[in-house]
């Protein structure tokens, strides 16, 4: 997940999954505003001597959500059917592997050819330790490994007119120096009397102890450099010391804004440590997709229609080239929003409206396969990302397979105008623009040694067509999704406060399925 994406979730804070399932439960009246803050999943027992009888439930989509919501109502024995227009399940939790193949909105077929046992995710791709995705890997079995979202090692890179400008600095070189001339400049700041007004003597002492510590600045309070920014030359045995590496200038440091990107690892879903699954992301919705029953997610199923009847709902989709039609109890729509309205409907018009008011995003991502990992052996980079203000914006570094003799390598993962510059591209095209700024950070080793690559752009990728929704999850369109129409229920990351993560696709799908329960139950 990019920088970029911070306004879509903020508000998620420390209340957690759980939390945000009963504030949207509440908002529509499902659950009192002091429910106890966890989720209960749906229980067979629940109906006995309430609603006896068959109860089916058709979900569209196997998503996060959709594959969430179905093997949740499935452990209270709901009849359930999952259908799915990809060949796979995960949705936009896409991991790419040796043949691979698809064709996109622009025309142009892909079919990877990355070795065995090598992948890179296409879409998520890391999870933070509050998120619910976790305990459903633990629940599922799904082993998981450390995914590293920052490297002292990988390098910053940006444009300007500073003499640090399109210069390849590490994010230790950096961090030292920027952190080091901030807390000089407030050290002297504090002695000179600045901050006389706000700070009493022993909070000046206290303070100048702490800068001291987070500049490692000299007895004076100078920063003159520092041990962490690393050696040009290796500290080894007897009485080789190493060579330390000189700062930047103070000026150049602030002026060419080497920390633009510091407090990425601040923010509360980005924080280390990250997990991800060993083998590829798409693991999680193999193991829902086993757990419901492989027969009760019918894949190639592409969604044409979706009626509310007096009874039930109706779903008419085509698969293996025939029209077919199913009807439930229920239904459970994890699609796009803005994709909804092209279904042969008869949802309200107010509905469709709010649909169609979600925005739309532009990511994408590009994976290059390289003969040799010279990041590890020459550039002694191990995970992480160097970021950039070029359009390819950052680099990610396989955090797998260490030490083996090949290894892939995220070329690009870019949203709005700079994913933009790629999204009408051709693969080869991609390539080769990712490949020649690469070069310019990270020298002409990044073009050596390329043996396979694949690119997706979401926005050109068919049943997707977005990479994710940005909306006002407090506007009255916003709020109106969260109501069933019907017996026809919305569910997806888009209707949670971490939009664009899973954890916010699992927890909507809980709510809803919470409320179809109730509802079945005759709770309301």
């Amino acid at each position: 997940m990019t920088v970029t994406r911070r306004s879509f979730m903020k508000g998620l804070g420390a209340t957690g999954g759980a939390g945000v399932v009963y504030g949207a439960m509440s908002a529509i009246g499902l659950a009192p505003a002091a429910a106890a803050a966890a989720f209960r999943p749906p229980a067979m027992g629940d109906l006995v001597g309430q609603a006896p009888g068959h109860h089916r439930v058709v979900v569209l989509g196997a998503g996060p959500a959709g594959l969430a919501a179905a093997y949740e109502l499935g452990k209270a024995g709901y009849d359930v059917t999952v259908l799915e227009a990809r060949t796979r399940p995960g949705g936009r939790v896409w991991s790419i592997r040796g043949g691979t193949e698809e064709t996109d909105l622009n025309g142009e077929t892909q079919r990877a050819t990355f070795s065995e046992g090598h992948f890179f995710n296409m879409g998520a791709t890391r999870i933070p330790q509050s998120h619910v995705t976790l305990d459903y890997c633990r629940e599922l079995g799904v082993e998981l490994q450390p995914f590293g979202n920052q490297n002292a090692n990988t390098l910053v890179n940006y444009a300007g007119d500073t003499p640090l400008s399109k210069t390849s600095v590490t994010y230790r070189e950096a961090k030292s120096d920027t952190y080091g001339y901030v807390a000089e400049l407030l050290h002297k700041a504090t002695s000179r009397g600045a901050l006389d007004d706000v700070l009493s003597a022993d909070d000046k002492a206290a303070l100048a102890e702490f800068l001291t510590d987070l500049g490692d600045l000299s007895s004076d309070g100078r920063y003159l450099g520092s041990t962490r920014r690393g050696y040009a030359g290796e500290p080894g045995a007897g009485t080789d010391y190493g060579t330390q590496l000189p700062p930047y200038g103070m000026s150049d440091v602030i002026r060419s804004g080497l920390g633009r990107n510091f407090a990425f690892d601040f923010e509360y879903d980005q924080a280390t440590i990250m997990m991800t699954p060993v083998g590829g992301m798409d693991r999680i919705y193999q193991a829902f997709t086993d757990r419901i029953g492989a027969e009760r997610v019918r894949f190639g199923a592409e969604v044409t229609a979706v009626r509310n009847t007096p009874d039930g709902v109706t779903v008419e989709f085509r698969e293996g080239g025939r029209p077919q039609s199913i009807t439930a109890d229920h239904v459970i729509c994890t699609l796009p929003p803005h994709l909804v309205p092209r279904l042969d409907h008869n949802l309200p018009a107010d509905v469709v409206a709010a649909l169609g008011s979600a925005g739309r995003t532009s990511s994408g991502k590009l994976g290059i396969e390289y003969s040799r990992r010279w990041w590890e052996t020459d550039q002694r980079i191990y995970g992480g990302a160097s970021n950039t203000d070029k359009d390819i914006a950052q680099i990610m570094f396989p955090y797998d397979h260490f030490h083996a003799d090949r290894g892939i390598v995220v070329g690009y993962y870019n949203t709005g105008p700079r994913h933009q510059a790629f999204e009408s591209l051709t693969h080869r095209q991609r390539l080769a623009k990712a490949l020649t700024e690469g070069a310019e950070i990270h020298g002409d080793v990044y073009r050596d040694g390329v043996t396979a690559s694949f690119s997706g752009s979401w926005a050109r990728t068919r049943f997707s067509e977005s990479a994710w929704a940005t909306w006002d999850q407090h506007s009255p369109e916003y709020r109106l999704l969260l109501q069933p129409v019907g017996r026809i229920w919305f569910t997806g990351d888009h209707l949670s406060n971490a939009i664009a993560w899973q954890h916010g696709a699992l927890t909507s799908a809980r709510a809803v399925v919470t409320a179809v329960h109730r509802r079945v139950a005759g709770a309301n």
